[in-house]
C-alpha cells in the first residue's frame, strides 16, 4: 500500500471499478439488444446494419463531446479529443474483431426444458 492510500481509498476505488464494470456490461447488453431487435424489424444486409450503427456512434460522440464544451459544459471533467477518442474507438472495434468470438445466449442450443 502506497504511503497516501489507506485500505479505505482502495476499498472505494475497488467499488468503483466494479461498478464501472457493472455499468459497461449493462450498456453493452443494451446496445447489443437494440442492434439486433432493429435487425429483426427491420431485415437488412448486415453491412448496411452496421454502417447505420457507426453513424449512429459517431452522432453519439458529436453529442456528448458538444456536451462537454462551452460555458454549460458537463463537469464531470472529460475533455473530448476527436483525434484520440477516434482512435480508442477505432482499437476497440478492432479488438472486437480480432479477438475470439463471445459466447451469446442467443445463439446457444437450449438443453433440456424448465
Amino acid at each position: 500500500m502506497s504511503a497516501g492510500t489507506t485500505v479505505g481509498e482502495r476499498a472505494r476505488r475497488e467499488r468503483e471499478r466494479d461498478a464501472l464494470a457493472r455499468n459497461q456490461e449493462a450498456m453493452e447488453l443494451a446496445l447489443t439488444k437494440a442492434f439486433w431487435r432493429g435487425l429483426a424489424d427491420r431485415p437488412m444486409p448486415p453491412m448496411a446494419a452496421l454502417e447505420i450503427a457507426a453513424r449512429v456512434v459517431g452522432a453519439l460522440y458529436r453529442q456528448v463531446a458538444d456536451a462537454h464544451q462551452g460555458p454549460h459544459a458537463c463537469g464531470c471533467g472529460w475533455e473530448p479529443e476527436p483525434d484520440g477518442d477516434l482512435i480508442v474507438l477505432e482499437a476497440n472495434l478492432a479488438a472486437a474483431l480480432l479477438g475470439p468470438p463471445r459466447r451469446d445466449l442467443a445463439r446457444m442450443p437450449a438443453v433440456g426444458h424448465a
